[in-house]
């Protein structure tokens, strides 16, 4: 094995009211969002007083990897760096570099291929490596992970847990609502993203031998001309009452590996509040985090 290091790479998150703005500036840099857009979205980072889960969900899993790599090997340090909040990319290759680390495989949290979900973050580490400058370590990304066993096994899990949380009375005929970050239809047909969902989604309704099932998407962002990829999931749970096609719903949200802004307003406050109004039990599954099988 030629590596001497695993690199973490995720999306990051801030951690406080203060870093919000800072933050969603970092993320939005260069793309023609209107500000009020970005200033509407800061409010759901204030809901939860501007912390994101995805940083200490991020510590979490680099806690359990050094667990693991401890216990059965290979014995080789972890390196954290994100793409938008602290601890910067360049800044984590730039500790690395001092470290004499020179060559990185490196895990990403996004399991599926896109743009925004492989090949941006093998631009954000080439430019970092480029603002390290020479002897910047070379880092090799892992494969998208959606179909590995461990992940399937764990998004399982996740989601068999949510359906035994559904109060009997409602059980009649649930529907898992698989959910996914949207895309714009640009870019889903340039890669394979909605395919490997459509797996995802078999797959794991096949385990739990679960035939009412429907795949949505969520956190549209962009120019409302653009076209996305949908339905969207609030349209959609309009559209499971107005037409009875389930007792009750569990929200499967398989694209995010971890909690994030994404995961807690548009599901567990959106999602739930439009739920509970339209009288439609609901649950929703935990994103895999770190579980034991994954």
């Amino acid at each position: 094995m030629n590596y001497d290091a695993i690199l973490v790479v995720s999306f990051g998150g801030p951690e406080s009211k203060e870093e919000v703005i800072p933050f969603l500036e970092n993320v939005l840099r260069g793309r023609n969002i209107p500000r009020e857009r970005m200033l509407t979205v800061a409010e759901h980072y204030y809901h939860f007083e501007g912390k994101s889960p995805i940083n200490q969900q991020t510590r979490e899993l680099i806690a359990a990897l050094e667990t693991e790599l401890e216990r059965n090997g290979p014995k080789l340090p972890c390196y954290w760096g994100n793409r938008n909040w602290h601890p910067l990319l360049p800044e984590t290759l730039q500790k690395m570099k001092q470290d004499g680390i020179r060559r990185a495989v490196g895990f990403v949290t996004s399991a599926y291929s896109s743009y925004s979900g492989c090949r941006q973050y093998r631009e954000d580490i080439a430019r970092a490596q480029s603002e390290v400058g020479p002897g910047a370590p070379e880092v090799d990304k892992l494969r998208p992970f959606f179909n590995h066993p461990a992940f399937l096994e764990a998004t399982v899990e996740r989601v068999r847990d949510a359906l035994q949380a559904i109060p009997t009375n409602a059980r009649q005929n649930i529907q898992v609502v698989y959910t996914a970050h949207s895309i714009p239809v640009s870019m889903a047909n340039t890669c394979d993203y909605v395919k490997q969902l459509e797996e995802v989604r078999r797959l794991v309704s096949e385990e739990l031998e679960q035939k009412n099932d429907a795949l949505v998407y969520q956190s549209r962002s962009g120019a409302p001309g653009q076209p996305w990829l949908g339905p969207d999931i609030l349209e959609y749970l309009r559209r499971v009452k107005a037409e009875k096609l389930a007792s009750a719903v569990v929200l499967a949200p398989i694209s995010f590996v971890s909690d994030h802004m994404e995961v807690l307003y548009d599901l567990d406050v959106e999602a739930r509040q439009l739920c509970d109004a339209l009288a439609l039990p609901m649950t929703r599954a935990k994103t895999v985090g770190v579980h034991p099988k994954f």
